[in-house]
């Protein structure tokens, strides 16, 4: 009996105030769709790194007869400058840091070069002014920099190439862009809440008469609280609903069904992330609701 009055309730006041529930549902949809996105974003992030730090190289460029370097005033790098950095890399220093290395010669270099641009390539460069090349795979790439310091001002070497310094600025802008999502949805986060207590005030105060009624008949106040607190919360779990469906679509159509299909050597989070942070989005509107509403109107009856 006590549930079904309480319902009762819910629906009547979601009844009563239809416009400032429709708002509240809206508000709540768009806050955390950009939380389901920054949550998404950071995950592509975390699979974009740990991708390419697991192919990612560092390449130490041999001496060749254009290099201009303090390094190569002796022109192409020779076949103990060569042997020397092999040794450096298979020395006890380097070799427990590393994973595997190749050596690439210019010969090679050169064809790699030419099966990659074209063979039109071969009118503005010869194999001579082609750097042979050491590709090399580390356990921990974030290590790279021991690499770099250990050949740098060595005769033979023109230059030493992290390939992970260039996609740092990708990192980063895909990390700015996580924050201005999280902090587009904190702002919408806000207004939500308090659109929430001004929705449950108007409610209660738009029902004053009954609340009065049920303290002179020795309601306690948990009863009296209950129904306005899942009013918020109806509204808001309608919001994260339709929260939770923008992102699924989002990533169904959006990265699985174009930027997996146009950019496939990327690793993308699929639909697999997307169902995991649907509890996420749907826990935090209803928490939010919960907490505002529950404040909302404890303050307006203590008033």
């Amino acid at each position: 009996m006590r549930v079904g009055l309480i319902l009762a309730e819910v629906l009547n006041g979601l009844r009563r105030n239809a416009s400032m529930v429709v708002s509240v549902v809206l508000v709540t949809f768009v806050s955390l769709t950009f939380v389901g996105a920054a949550i998404l974003m950071q995950a592509q992030i975390g699979t974009m790194r740990d991708y390419f730090q697991d192919r990612a190289q560092v390449d130490v460029y041999m001496c060749s007869s254009i290099s201009v370097t303090e390094t190569c005033t002796g022109g192409v790098a020779n076949e103990d400058q060569i042997a020397a950095v092999e040794a450096e890399l298979e020395g006890p220093t380097l070799s427990p840091l590393i994973q595997h290395f190749s050596y690439e010669s210019q010969a090679e270099a050169y064809e790699s070069l030419l099966a990659n641009f074209g063979e039109d390539y071969a009118r503005l460069l010869t194999e001579e002014q082609t750097s042979a090349i050491f590709h090399i795979n580390l356990l921990d790439p974030t290590q790279s920099d021991v690499i770099v310091e250990a050949f740098a001002g060595v005769d033979g070497v023109e230059e030493v190439s992290d390939q992970l310094e260039y996609l740092d600025p990708l990192f980063s802008a895909l990390t700015i862009a996580t924050y201005v999502a999280v902090g587009i949805a904190g702002l919408m986060l806000i207004s939500a809440v308090l659109l929430i207590s001004t929705t449950i005030r108007l409610s209660a105060y738009a029902r004053r008469r009954e609340v009065g009624i049920m303290r002179l008949v020795g309601a306690s106040n948990r009863f009296i609280q209950t129904p306005f607190i899942l009013e918020g919360v109806v509204a808001s779990l309608i919001g994260s609903l339709l929260a939770s469906g923008a992102v699924l679509a989002g990533v169904r159509f959006g990265v699985e069904g174009y930027l997996s299909q146009g950019m496939a050597t990327i690793p993308w989070v699929g639909m697999r992330e997307a169902f995991l942070v649907v509890p996420v989005v749907i826990a935090i509107g209803v928490a939010l609701a919960a907490l505002s509403a529950g404040f909302a109107i404890r303050r307006w009856l203590r008033a």
